[in-house]
């Protein structure tokens, strides 16, 4: 490939999963400094791509209208976005999802070069180069995997998220106007996923909360709009809420707090993309060894073997955040001495 030609990346969900593409974002970019990069995912995860620095530009197809009944506005809506994807002459396409409709649209780019994962055999005709996906590897690991075997150096990795300036200061007066001090270590709580099933209760976020506030460490709860209501009971104990904030305030919320606790949701990965230290309680799952902070599978909490999520002690959750605490404060120090 030569200068300034481009390369398409698709990912169209979900939050975490994009997420996970940022380490092979950084590497295409340090291969590849020259060329621009264009990101193709879901309509409503647009916002989070803003953290992308290496990204040039993003381009969004609305999956709702896909899925609806209408076959007119689908129609009008997958002409539009290969229309506008064949304007850019991609020299390189990487598919990140390996689902049949991104396996088709990376097909149709006609890139010279298309690289994808292969969930199915079928799926193979998109690419040029693909390899078999692994599903006891780490989502990202997955991807790095895709770029090395397709010869690009994946010897030094970056996961780093970095949020618009705007962002910052928007989160900075959210944080003061809930009544917390930027300058003093914080608890941030996410208790709420996707899923019920990997939710820890709610009334042991609380009792980790009051623990924590007990102690004179300042607590801020988080989530998304439709949480709001959930969290009534922690407003009515008397705790700070960000629930309702916009994606990238409340990961902004998240990076003025020392500690992020919550599930296995997309707002932790974004914390440990902004080099947050994180404590992940998970649920059981069927690979446990591929469901981890990123590189830190240490910062993750789980149940007994054959238990649920809610056998994960109030006792285990207090014990680990006050270790990660004093990683925090040992960190600081040693930063402040150099």
């Amino acid at each position: 490939m030569q200068a300034g030609d481009r390369i398409l990346v698709t990912r169209f969900k979900s939050m975490g999963d994009i997420l996970f593409t940022l380490p092979a974002i950084h590497v295409l970019r340090g291969c590849f400094p020259r060329h621009k990069i264009t990101f193709l995912t879901s309509k409503e995860f647009m916002p989070l791509l803003a953290g992308f620095r290496d990204v040039d530009e993003v381009v969004s197809l609305d999956r709702s209208l896909i899925r609806s009944g209408n076959l007119i506005h689908r129609a009008q809506e997958i002409c539009s976005l290969m229309a506008h994807l064949h304007q850019r002459k991609f020299a390189l396409a990487v598919d990140f999802q390996g689902y049949g409709e991104t396996a088709l649209m990376t097909w149709l780019t006609r890139a010279p070069d298309r690289w994808g994962t292969v969930y199915q055999s079928a799926r193979s005709f998109a690419y040029t180069r693909g390899i078999r996906r692994n599903p006891k590897l780490h989502p990202a690991e997955s991807n790095l995997l895709l770029l090395k075997e397709c010869g690009l150096s994946v010897d030094s990795v970056l996961n780093e998220f970095v949020l618009p300036a705007s962002t910052i200061a928007e989160s900075r007066k959210l944080f003061a106007k809930l009544g917390l001090d930027a300058y003093k270590p914080a608890l941030f709580i996410q208790p709420f996923t996707s899923s019920a099933q990997k939710n820890w209760p709610l009334e042991n976020y609380l009792a980790l909360a009051n623990h924590w506030r007990n102690a004179g460490m300042q607590v801020l709860f988080g989530g998304g709009p439709a949480e709001i209501s959930r969290l009534e009971p922690v407003m009515a104990a008397g705790f700070p809420v960000g629930a309702g904030a916009p994606l990238l305030v409340s990961a902004g919320l998240a990076k003025l707090c020392t500690l992020v606790v919550g599930g296995d949701t997309g707002l932790l990965h974004v914390a440990v993309a902004m080099n947050k230290r994180v404590l992940m309680i998970q649920g059981p799952h069927r690979h446990p060894e591929r469901f981890y902070p990123f590189r830190n599978p240490e910062w993750k909490l789980m149940p007994p073997s054959g238990g649920t999520i809610s056998a994960v002690s109030v006792r285990d959750v207090i014990d680990a955040s006050e270790s990660a605490f004093a990683d925090c404060a040992t960190q600081l120090a040693a930063a402040v001495s150099n």
